[in-house]
Order: structure tokens, then sequence, then C-alpha cells
């Protein structure tokens, strides 16, 4: 019997007391999700990501559906994260030189502007996918993009993002390592960094990759409301150093307060900064060191956001941490669907939530949680699968090989 748990979960008492957070309300102003999606829907190729449906997976756990929005096929990226960078791009540029209102792809790309703006570097750490997001949209509106990444990265995760016409350079060190490395190299060379984790003085372009983010959310009601559902019951959001999560959860705060739909966010185990500072339960984020060593590369993160922690702290229900083997029947679960069911490709990082929910409703000792959230006949669980193929070997090795199987031993509750 393998003596890593399966599912670790903090419940966090001190979200459903907030009627309306102001955490929220700071990073979500009033109009913000309009104006993400009307910058996105214009930008060149852009198209809206399919929400799937798995109704004889949720049969076969007592539930009423699970939805899966496949952002494994945004912009052919293979990840949602350019829709952080490239809004935050695009605000960025607008701040620089004093435009106002919504200015098009177009006209961002007109003469005009672009003699403003070819000289511009913009630099970033990444796990991969953010990287390769702000190189993607660096590159179409014409500037350099210089891109951190840590020691473990993937060979094929860099080449991606050298295909994408950035520079990568590896930082001997974890994710966080690498995000300080490039905050001192943008601050000596008169960079801009274009980051989805925020710090002391430097919160308003973190916001902004979290306020492009929603353009994903927006997609999923409109998806959801054709399917005749007003919303999801419950919501699982894989979180590294919580923007994603805090965007999903923040933007279905923001919707329906009180209301909104139960939620879970979800962390490896050997990088689950968000579940520590739930634990601690001070209000303060807090950090976990070193090596972050996990397959989910997308999740290892030692360092919270402070502004996606606030909305965390206000607004989500229970922090869930898992190892990777979690991530893994996730991903082979997606790959070999039940009869009926969609194929999906995903990633470690983008399965995380799938494998959470199938240990949540199939193992014995999550039995408790299962109850806490709910889960049953009436509950439409969304899950965002946030990342594609975007390691071919790796996802080879563990869909094709079988890496990081379930160990034996656990007990199942027989559907």
């Amino acid at each position: 019997m393998n003596d890593i748990k399966p599912i670790e979960w903090i419940e966090n008492h001190h979200a459903r007391t907030i009627e309306q957070s102001e955490a929220v309300e700071d990073v979500f102003p009033d109009g913000i999700f309009e104006q993400t999606r009307r910058f996105h829907r214009q930008i060149p190729g852009h198209q809206m990501s399919p929400l799937k449906s798995l109704p004889h997976l949720a049969a076969m756990f007592g539930l009423g559906n699970i939805w899966v929005k496949d952002e494994s096929v945004r912009l052919n990226l293979s990840s949602f994260k350019v829709l952080g960078g490239s809004f935050a791009i695009y605000r960025f540029i607008k701040a620089k030189l004093g435009l106002v209102g919504d200015i098009s792809f177009s006209e961002l790309m007109s003469p005009e502007i672009q003699a403003k703006i070819k000289d511009i570097i913009f630099t970033t750490a990444t796990d991969g996918n953010h990287g390769r997001g702000v190189a993607w949209s660096a590159s179409k509106l014409g500037c350099k993009s210089i891109i951190y990444v840590h020691k473990d990265t993937s060979q094929a995760r860099i080449k991606a993002i050298e295909n994408n016409g950035a520079e990568v350079r590896v930082v001997n060190g974890n994710y966080d390592d690498a995000v300080r490395q490039a905050n001192v190299d943008a601050q000596k060379n008169g960079w801009q960094v274009i980051s989805d984790t925020s710090w002391e003085g430097y919160t308003d372009i973190p916001k902004w990759v979290m306020q492009g983010y929603t353009s994903m959310l927006s997609e999923t009601q409109e998806q959801l409301v054709a399917q005749g559902f007003i919303k999801p019951t419950h919501v699982f959001v894989q979180a590294g150093v919580g923007a994603l999560a805090a965007s999903t959860i923040g933007f279905y705060h923001k919707l329906f307060g009180k209301e909104q739909p139960i939620s879970v966010v979800v962390e490896p185990s050997e990088a689950a900064c968000l579940f520590k500072s739930a634990k601690i339960g001070d209000g303060q984020p807090h950090n976990v060191t070193g090596d972050l060593n996990t397959i989910m590369a997308g999740l290892a993160c030692g360092d919270p956001s402070p502004i996606a922690w606030k909305i965390l702290w206000d607004c989500a229900d229970v922090f869930v941490s898992c190892p990777d083997y979690v991530a893994a029947k996730g991903m082979r679960v997606y790959a070999v669907p039940r009869q009926g069911d969609p194929f999906i490709v995903s990633g470690e990082s983008g399965a995380a939530t799938l494998g959470a929910l199938f240990f949540i409703m199939e193992y014995e000792g999550a039995a408790p949680l299962k109850e806490l959230l709910k889960l049953g006949p009436d509950s439409e669980v969304l899950l965002i699968n946030s990342e594609g193929n975007t390691d071919p070997e790796h996802f080879r090795r563990i869909v094709w090989d079988g890496m990081d199987a379930v160990p034996a031993g656990y007990r199942w509750i027989v559907p």
C-alpha cells in the first residue's frame, strides 16, 4: 500500500462568509468580462474552444454530468495561457501609448503603432505554456521576447517556445527561481515582464493576465446556457501560483455571489503552496520550497500569487493536494473514455482535476470529502483541460507505458 494518500483536503471555512469579495471586485471590475471577450474574438484565427460532455463517465460516478472545457486546441498552442498573455500585452501597449477605449488587433498592427512598439522586449518565466503564449503574442505584434525556464523544463516545451519566436534562457533552479531571474534581468535591461504571478509593486499586469483568462469562462457560460444550464454546480480547477484558479472561481463569484458553484482547487502534493496557505489559515499566502518535483509541470510553483490568493481565500471552498499518479490516472481516463464519451488529449496539468474527481468519487478514503462537496445525481461538474499534449515523449510514457500507475492496495467503491 502506498503511504501517499491520493487525496488530501482542507475545507476553507472563510469562504461563503462573504457576500461580495473586495478582492474579486479589485481584479474583475464591472464590464471586464465583455472587454476581454471583445479583444480575443478579433484575434486572427481565434475560435471558441469546445465544451465537451462526459455523460457516461458521469453516470458511472453517479453524477448528473461532467463538462470539460477543452483548451488543448486554443489557437493551436495547446493551452489556455495565450488568453492571459495576449490581453496583458494589449493592456500594456494601451497604457504605454496612452490609448483610450477598445483598440482592434488591426490597429495594433498599423505602421503608426508598430513604429512605437517595435523595440519592446517582453519577458517572463514559465513552466512552458505561459511562456509559449507570451512568445506567440509578442511575435504577432512584431516584438521580441525572452523567456526564462527552470532547469527541469523539457526540451519539447523549450522548442515550442522557440518555435514561436522567443529566445529561451534556462535557470539553474526551480520555477520560482526563474521568476526572480527574469525580473532581475528585466530591470537591468529595460525589458517588460508579463507575468501571471504578482509581487509587491507588480500587480497590474498579473491582473490583466487573470482578466484575459475569463474569456474562456465567458465562452463556457455561453455554451452551458445553450445546453439549458444556468451554471455548473461544481468547479474543479488546477493551480500553480493560483492565477487560473482565482480567475475561474472569481468569475463565478462575480456572476453569482454566494450562489457560486462549489469550488475545488487541485494542486500537486510536491508543490501545494495554496493548500499549505489554507491549512495555516491566517489569510496570508505561504510558500513551499524544494525542487517542486512533479509531472504536473504547469503546476510546479512554490510561491502563491498574492492577488490570486486573496480571491481564493475569500471564495474557494476546498483545497486538494494529490500525488502525480492522480494526474496520470486522469490522463489515461481522458485518453481511453467510456463508450460514447469523447476522446480528449490532456497533459499532466490538464488532467489533474479529472484524476482528483475520480478518486473523490471512487476511493473509499475520500468518502467524507464526497459528502462535504454534496456530489450526487444533480451535480453538473465543470473541469478545465488546461493543456493538451505539450510534452509528447512524456505523454506517451504515461498513457502508453503506464508510468505513474496507481499503487495497489486502495479500497475502491464499486459503482
